[in-house]
Parts: structure tokens; sequence; C-alpha cells
């Protein structure tokens, strides 16, 4: 009896799944696109981390040392060591992630704060926009206009917080920064700067005008500008702010 013999033809395919070892490898045996999406993934395998610090060409590249040092994972003594080295404009965007470790973001904003005063006026500015909050005193209290012009349109700057910053005395710098920012139509600020305008009148060297008012007046309505008149000590100035002295 002759038996039927039936062939299949489906072709037959083998899956595997890669090794650990390859999937967590490092360049040059990593390409290099992978392993940047590996320094984000939040459970890397023990001591991976460290060997990633080590390779040539991140230490040839410190903003890339930046997912390192922030990294969830990394170990104290990495983290220490990596942030040291670490740009200001790294150390910024350490300090501002949510996502980095709270102790690198401590850390990054503490060598900003170290770093401010020795950064140039260029540098200042482009880090005054992205500036970690505690570092915003120190921010306010720059001589230069365009620093603070910048800091002004901080993505985080709220109504109060501006307000609890503006404080005599008042520097030149900062009122004219104000007065050209979109904060002049608020009226809680313009009332805050005709205050601390008032104390830094009198002060030597203050560097201030009458002038200086004259934004900020026209940002409150009459019955804000006989309020604000009432607290204010200088005759010259309570004069401007007052609308029916203004009109006599």
């Amino acid at each position: 009896m002759w038996r039927k013999t039936v062939f299949s033809l489906q072709p037959h395919y083998t899956f595997s799944m890669p090794h650990p070892s390859t999937l967590w490898a490092l360049p040059p045996d990593l390409p290099w696109p992978r392993f940047l999406r590996l320094l984000r993934q939040p459970d890397p395998p023990r001591g991976w981390l460290e060997s990633a610090a080590d390779l040539p060409e991140l230490k040839k590249r410190p903003l890339l040392l930046r997912w390192i040092a922030q990294h969830p994972k990394a170990p104290a003594h990495l983290r220490s060591r990596l942030l040291a080295r670490l740009p200001w404009r790294a150390l910024a965007a350490v300090a501002s992630d949510p996502a980095a470790h709270p102790q690198a973001r401590q850390h990054a904003t503490e060598k900003l704060q170290q770093q401010w005063t020795t950064l140039t006026t260029g540098e200042r500015r482009s880090l005054a926009i992205h500036a970690p909050r505690p570092l915003w005193p120190l921010v306010w209290r720059a001589p230069a206009v365009r620093v603070l012009s910048a800091f002004l349109q901080h993505p985080k700057l709220g109504l109060d917080t501006l307000v609890a910053l503006i404080q005599p005395p008042l520097r030149p710098a900062q009122a004219e920064a104000l007065a050209a920012s979109r904060w002049r139509e608020f009226g809680p600020v313009a009332e805050q700067v005709l205050q601390a305008l008032d104390q830094s009148l009198p002060l030597p060297d203050s560097g201030l005008a009458l002038g200086h008012a004259a934004p900020w007046i026209k940002a409150l309505d009459d019955e804000a500008r006989i309020l604000a008149a009432s607290h204010i000590l200088t005759p010259a100035l309570r004069r401007m702010v007052h609308p029916r002295r203004e009109a006599g």
C-alpha cells in the first residue's frame, strides 16, 4: 500500500531574544543612536553607567555626560565626579530637568550659584531665561539690562514671585528692563516698582530719575494711582503719581 506524504511549503522562522550583554553593550559594539537611547533607560545593569562614563568619546562631550550625572541609578560618587566636570549649560539642563535625580538637581544648582560671578554677560543672558529658581535672586541683581530682560521672559517666572523680587534699592538696569518687558501692563508690578522707586530715589548714587516712574503711572487707573500716591514719601514722585495733582 502506497502511503501519501504531504510536504509543507511554508517557511519556518526561528526567533531569538537578544542576549542582555548585547542589549547593554557600549560603543563601538553598539551604535551611538541606540547607546544614547539607553542612557535614558531607567534600569541599566549594575556598572553600566560607570563604564559608559569612562568612554573616551563621552569624556570629550561633557553635554552627554549630563545624562549619566542626572540618572536616578547613578552612584553618588559617580554623580559628584561628573557634575564637577560639566559646563554651565549642562548644569542648567540638569538643574531644570524634573526627571533628574534630586541630588543631581541640587548639586547642579549649587555649582551654578558658585559659577555665576565668573560667567560673561553673554553667558549670564543665556542662562537667565533657563535659570533654576534658587538662582533667581542672583540673576535679579545682575547689573546688565539684557541679562534682566532675558530673565523677565523666564517661562516659570510668575507675578507673585516677580513682585517679591522687586525690592529697594531698585537699580537703573532693573527699572529699564522692567519697563521694556511684558510685565509693564500688570498693576501689582507697577505698584511695587513705584514703591521701590520711592525708597530708592533718595539714596546716594541711585542712578534713578523721576522719569523711571512714567510707564508705571500709565499702567494704573486713577483709583490705583490715588492709593499708590498715599504710600509715597518722595514729594515730587507723589505729585506725579496722584492724578488730581497732575491735572492741576
